[in-house]
């Protein structure tokens, strides 16, 4: 579903992606994994168009993404950290997502419900903890039904019951069939939710590799000890 052919991407003298190449298909939840500066931010902001590769290409259903932006209606992004304006109420900015979207797919507003956000939806964007704004930019990823979910550091500030509540939400939706690629510096959270894992390391695709050959290459059950041993071997 989601291509990247041979894409490298530099910053003036930061070669932030080196070449990368990857094959992303609906049905999987992708752990996308590396230290700091690795260039996963890059290749997410590349896949959503946000950033234009020096060379190579990504594909988005067989079709090249370079001037057609349509591709994105059908992408749930989750940024780390939501901006929102700050004297906006929640449904405020809910209801400005539906406008601008104009969406004629059905809304899916699991997440609103799950996350009570009906209950303080008149509360203004600026008095909200870092918890509860992770909850909009959640429920605004999952909102408009998309074929894509993107999530970054999806579980960030959110309390126990809610991350679990979301990570119910990413299970539910990979069951259908969806592609969800998901950046986590807490690996323990990943294990029962990806299926395949993409690490890389200064801008260079290291492994893409499912979850199952992964455990079995390393000998460990656990993400984090397969790739903490993986670490020490390179």
């Amino acid at each position: 579903m989601i291509i990247a052919s041979n894409v490298t991407k530099t910053f003036g003298k930061l070669k932030a992606l080196d070449n990368v190449s990857v094959t992303c298909t609906k049905g999987h939840a992708i752990a996308l994994i590396g230290p700091n500066g690795s260039g996963k931010t890059t290749l997410i902001k590349t896949i959503l168009g946000m950033v234009v590769p020096d060379s190579g290409f990504i594909t988005f259903d067989q079709h090249n993404i370079l001037h057609n932006w349509k591709y994105r209606e059908r992408i749930g992004y989750m940024p780390q950290i939501g901006r929102y304006p700050d004297n906006m109420s929640i449904a405020q900015v809910i209801d400005m997502m539906k406008d601008i979207r104009k969406s004629t797919t059905s809304l899916d507003e699991d997440l609103i419900a799950a996350f009570g956000l009906k209950n303080i939806e008149q509360k203004k964007m600026r008095t909200l903890s870092g918890g509860t704004r992770q909850k909009v930019s959640a429920s605004l990823a999952f909102l408009f039904n998309p074929d894509v979910l993107i999530l970054d550091e999806p579980t960030a500030g959110l309390d126990p019951v809610a991350s679990e509540i979301l990570k119910q939400k990413i299970i539910a939706e990979k069951e259908k069939g969806k592609l969800i690629l998901i950046t986590s510096h807490i690996l323990s959270e990943l294990d029962d939710l990806v299926s395949e894992i993409i690490y890389m390391q200064d801008g260079s695709l290291q492994f893409h590799k499912s979850l199952e050959q992964l455990r079995a290459d390393t000998g460990q059950v656990k993400l984090a000890g397969a790739i903490a041993q993986i670490m020490k071997q390179r």
